[in-house]
């Protein structure tokens, strides 16, 4: 965390490539959107533009500045950011705190396969502007969504690379990009510095209030589009650290608010001119520029708004990877591909997020059609970021009048755009909900089943149980099974063990082996560690291992399990076992056989119906996630599965049976 917080030129390019790309092609469109929503550029004048910009600046300077970059990112976990995040911070303080988290959760995700399909659905459309490539594009849309799932596909194949990689890729064109907005608007700033007078916040409150505004409060549904990818920011800050983004954040403001500014001076200075007056959706982002700028101003956007799926792509990632570590989604295989644990690549999120960001943009076809889906998840995600916001502010700093500013001023504002939001529910709005209530089912299903779980599980006392082992060890008349039986543990100590271990060795069906292994691997925040502890009970043949690997490292158990044996053996500890037939020739170190234990129920279990439903769909979802065999490395290994039964129940539940005469 202190390279990611050290400041470097570096850092700032992959800072600039990957957080900043959803709210940094906002200038594109929330003027435009601006103005059409109040009539056209004939339909408004200098006090609504000034009060328009006040708007955006103060939205920006609320939602993003104060909410999230000076108050969301101080709520860290351990470096990371987002609502899961800011979710394991107060979950101690109240168990309904869950449900904000999993229905933010779940909007988010949704949101990040809205934004990608989006975003380069309008940049390829874009490309309309050029002459020439409105020829090449045609009529119809079937070479737009042709071009835009080429490139879809692209992103998300280049997302194994690693985020600092792809950073330092996209970087560069951010930083082009930014500098361009803020000079583009400068450009008209110093023509007309009356336009400076919009940071005043009167003016705001004014434009809400005048009759010249025909949108009333639902403009603020226009202004809203100028703060989308906060929330993308906070998720993001594990990527690249919290200092880099309080470094660079100034900057980009400074670049977009110039923009603004910019776009709202060319609008007073240009609105009475014939020819802008007789186009139809004139946009004061190209229009404000030369002409010769134009065409290299269409490009640089297509480029800056495909960056912009990224912030969402990569807050995926951290989101998936927090819910897997608070129980709600099944455990995915992550992959770190730098030394930094926060840049990670998780590939059933990659995939699943392609799937569906391709499925939008073959549904919805356009740009424009996409657009009515858009802004809705985020919007119910910043709302519920700031009730557990409060809620910190309350519980863990102690800050009760700022827990109730921070709700009534966020929570108001926030609700005035997610209402704005439901207004385009039938015109694509419905797309979000769908994929939002999925995504918060599967978490509902996964929190619940996993609680069921921990209810009905049982931990002993290994102590108790090593001259059981012992005897079954001893006793030849039972068929050897392997050498070495290796079962993964999840206990975090040496003492207790899940009694479902215990009942697959001596229930379902006796197993001797000349060495028992109980094996717990524990992933540490540095990238390379790689030691183990051993407890032996006092024995030869009982080995409980924690087998500690650094993130980047694979958990390859059946490897590193074979190093150990080698290293018991040089110490005594460990008998040697003989092992005559190999292609290697003979060997000290005998077969290993590791038996992976999964849950299953029946339909006589003492469950209730909907706690019998969740947890056979909980079972459903982790068959389709993957197996530990693949987690751990042991899918070239002799593996043992067995199912043991979530509840054993006892016979004393069950009435005694007579026996009749025949």
């Amino acid at each position: 965390m202190e390279k990611k917080n050290r400041f470097s030129f570096g850092m700032f390019l992959v800072t600039i490539g990957i957080v900043y790309g959803d709210i940094g092609t906002s200038p594109l469109y929330v003027m435009k959107s601006i103005m059409e929503g109040n009539g056209g550029i004939t339909g408004i004048d200098q006090t609504f533009i000034i009060g328009s910009l006040s708007l955006v600046i103060w939205t920006v300077t609320l939602l993003t500045t104060i909410k999230y970059v000076l108050i969301a990112m101080k709520a860290d976990n351990h470096g990371e950011g987002g609502i899961f995040s800011l979710y394991s911070l107060v979950r101690t303080y109240g168990k309904w705190l869950i449900l904000p988290a999993m229905l933010g959760g779940a909007a988010l995700l949704a949101d990040g396969m809205l934004t990608p399909a989006v975003t380069v659905t309008t940049a390829v459309e874009g490309l309309r502007s050029i002459p020439l490539m409105d020829r090449f594009l045609g009529g119809t849309q079937v070479k737009v969504v042709i071009i835009t799932l080429i490139i879809i596909s692209t992103l998300f194949l280049v997302q194994r690379a690693g985020t600092s990689k792809i950073g330092k890729t996209f970087g560069p064109v951010m930083l082009v990009w930014f500098l361009f907005l803020g000079l583009s608007g400068l450009r008209h700033i110093v023509t007309m510095p009356v336009i400076l007078t919009a940071f005043n916040p009167l003016y705001a409150i004014q434009v809400l209030l005048s009759p010249y505004n025909k949108a009333g409060f639902m403009i603020l549904g226009s202004v809203f589009l100028a703060t989308t990818g906060a929330e993308a920011l906070y998720s993001d800050m594990g990527h690249v650290g919290r200092g880099n983004i309080y470094f660079s954040w100034p900057f980009v403001k400074s670049c977009l608010i110039l923009n603004y500014l910019g776009q709202g001076a060319w609008i007073i200075k240009n609105q009475a001119e014939p020819a802008i007056i007789a186009m139809a959706e004139p946009n004061p982002f190209f229009m404000m520029l030369p002409e010769f700028m134009r065409p290299f101003a269409i490009v640089l956007s297509a480029l800056a708004a495909i960056i912009a799926s990224q912030a969402l792509i990569t807050g995926s990632y951290t989101l998936v990877s927090e819910a897997i570590h608070l129980d709600l989604l099944p455990h995915l295989e992550i992959r770190y591909p730098s030394d930094t644990k926060g840049q990670l690549y998780i590939s059933t999120v990659n995939t699943i997020l392609w799937i569906g960001c391709s499925s939008v943009v073959l549904y919805f076809r356009s740009g424009a059609r996409i657009e009515s889906a858009y802004g809705l998840a985020i919007t119910a995600t910043m709302l519920m970021t700031t009730l557990l916001i409060s809620e910190y502010l309350r519980k863990v700093r102690g800050q009760t009048l700022l827990s109730f500013v921070v709700l009534i001023v966020f929570g108001l504002i926030e609700s005035v755009f997610f209402i704005s939001s439901l207004g385009k529910f039938m015109h694509g709005g419905y797309v979000t909900v769908i994929l939002t209530l999925l995504l918060l089912v599967i978490e509902i299903i996964w929190y619940r089943g996993t609680q069921l779980e921990h209810q009905h599980s049982t931990k002993l006392d290994m102590h108790d149980f090593v001259d059981n082992l012992q005897e079954l060890h001893d006793d030849q008349s039972i068929p050897m099974l392997a050498n070495n039986l290796v079962y993964l543990d999840n206990s975090r100590d040496f003492i207790s063990i899940d009694r479902d271990i215990l009942y697959s060795i001596f229930d379902k069906e006796p197993k001797r082996a000349d060495a028992y292994w109980f094996v717990n691997v524990s992933v540490t925040d540095e990238p390379d560690t790689l030691y183990y502890k051993v407890e032996r009970y006092g024995t030869d043949f009982i080995f409980r291992v924690k087998l500690y690997l650094g993130f980047r490292r694979s958990p390859m158990v059946n490897v590193y399990l074979r190093q150990i044996v080698r290293d018991l053996q040089e110490t005594g500890e460990l008998p040697d076992q003989d092992k005559r037939y190999s292609i290697y020739g003979t060997s000290t170190v005998g077969t290993f056989k590791f038996c992976v234990i999964h849950k299953s129920i029946s339909a006589k279990a003492e469950l209730s119906a909907i706690d019998y439903r969740i947890i056979t769909l909980k079972y459903a979802i982790r068959k389709i996630a993957g197996s530990k065999e693949n987690w751990y490395g042991l899918d070239t290994s002799t593996v043992l599965r067995e199912y043991v039964p979530l509840i054993i129940a006892s016979s004393a539940k069950y009435e005694t049976i007579q026996r009749a005469e025949i």
